[in-house]
């Protein structure tokens, strides 16, 4: 069922058996993922439901299929249906309808709560971009980035866009930051036409941005970014994740990370495939609720999974530092709540990472809690997140 609230009970014996330091569990690869009531884990129960069932009557709007043909292999959607304004805005990579809403809370890396099809394979969206930032953030651990504010063409020219005079001077933190301005067309979508404002060429009217002086949410210079490190790699990016980041913490064998039609790049004179940053246009990360919420327990623990440092201390101070433009937004779709702007009723500290759907991983550090909130209305996720907040006062 849909709306359905679950919390395993444990006996004593078991619980006697349990580690002292809740926080240090961490769940082996497959579904033998433990659960916990919320009393055991301190938290109201009632509260717990609340908050629960919130999500699930707060479910977004769009319309659960997202397409009309019949082939799987070809779905082509205008998703997310308010981008059907903008030039530009057909579909050109791989599309799934998706579930209906469900997530998951954990608290001391146990699941406490869970409700609807945790185990599907589902679009992600810009969620996408948090395993960009990472597949960038074991670039950076290995030396193969040696600073972040170095030029990016110091490294890679991936292509001709990348050599224009306005885009020389990008950094990778610029890309990583969304402020770099970049300026070209990557698979056919060029740079003015992703949310250009209240008309299609608003955008290529008012020109390009400053480097490094504007933020602004543009999937066509993330896509840059993915080509870039693609050609840092040498190897298609889906094969790096899963070596340093989905093996190490255990992700399922379900999850794909998808490019366009289009997108493929010579590398050493090698075709090879580039992945997309979201679902913008198609494409993206495609994963289960609970592999996002292994996604999320590896922000909380710091980039650490068990005595493996996935992801090195530095480099998550450095995606959780503000974004100068936007002090809301850390690296590549790290979202702070500085100033208790986002969630008023959540640690300042904390950080969520987000993809449209609205399908978002928030991360408690304070109260040790991950939940995940798949296909909730974007702007109710703060009622969401004040409920869940309130179990633990």
């Amino acid at each position: 069922m849909r709306n359905t609230f679950t919390a395993t009970v444990l006996g004593l014996s078991l619980l006697a058996a349990m580690p002292a330091a809740a926080a240090d569990y961490l769940p082996p690869k497959g579904d033998a993922w433990t659960t916990h009531t919320p009393q055991q884990e301190k938290l109201d129960p009632a509260k717990i439901k609340a908050a629960v069932d919130f999500a699930v009557s707060a479910e977004l709007t769009y319309p659960p299929e997202l397409a009309k043909q019949a082939d799987i292999r070809d779905l082509r959607i205008s998703v997310p249906l308010k981008y059907g304004h903008e030039a530009f805005n057909t579909p050109i990579g791989p599309l799934k309808p998706h579930v209906p809403a469900n997530g998951l809370i954990i608290r001391h890396g146990y699941i406490v709560a869970e409700w609807g099809n945790t185990r599907e394979v589902d679009m992600t969206f810009s969620v996408t971009k948090t395993f960009l930032s990472s597949v960038a953030g074991v670039a950076f651990d290995k030396g193969m980035i040696r600073n972040v504010n170095d030029r990016v063409i110091d490294y890679v020219q991936p292509s001709a866009d990348f050599m224009l005079p306005h885009n020389q001077p990008i950094t990778w933190d610029n890309m990583l930051r969304q402020d770099s301005g970049w300026i070209g067309t990557m698979w056919g979508k060029p740079w003015w036409a992703d949310r250009p404002g209240e008309n299609p060429w608003s955008e290529l009217a008012k020109g390009p941005p400053p480097v490094g002086k504007e933020w602004k949410y543009n999937d066509v210079r993330v896509n840059a970014l993915a080509l870039a490190l693609t050609h840092l790699w040498k190897r298609p990016l889906p094969d790096v994740l899963k070596e340093y980041v989905a093996d190490p913490i255990g992700m399922s064998d379900g999850w794909h990370w998808e490019g366009y039609d289009n997108s493929y790049t010579d590398i050493d004179g090698k075709r090879t495939k580039v992945v997309s940053g979201g679902g913008h246009w198609g494409g993206g990360m495609f994963l289960t609720a609970r592999d996002q919420a292994r996604l999320g327990l590896l922000g909380l623990n710091k980039g650490k999974w068990g005595d493996r440092q996935v992801l090195s201390d530095k480099w998550v101070a450095m995606a959780r530092t503000p974004t100068g433009p936007n002090p809301g937004y850390g690296y590549c779709n790290w979202y702070l709540n500085t100033g208790k702007k986002m969630y008023p009723d959540a640690p300042e500290d904390s950080v969520s990472f987000i993809g449209d759907g609205a399908n978002i991983i928030f991360i408690d550090y304070q109260h040790d809690i991950v939940a995940v909130v798949r296909w909730i209305d974007g702007g109710k996720m703060k009622d969401f997140v004040k409920l869940l907040e309130e179990a633990v006062k």
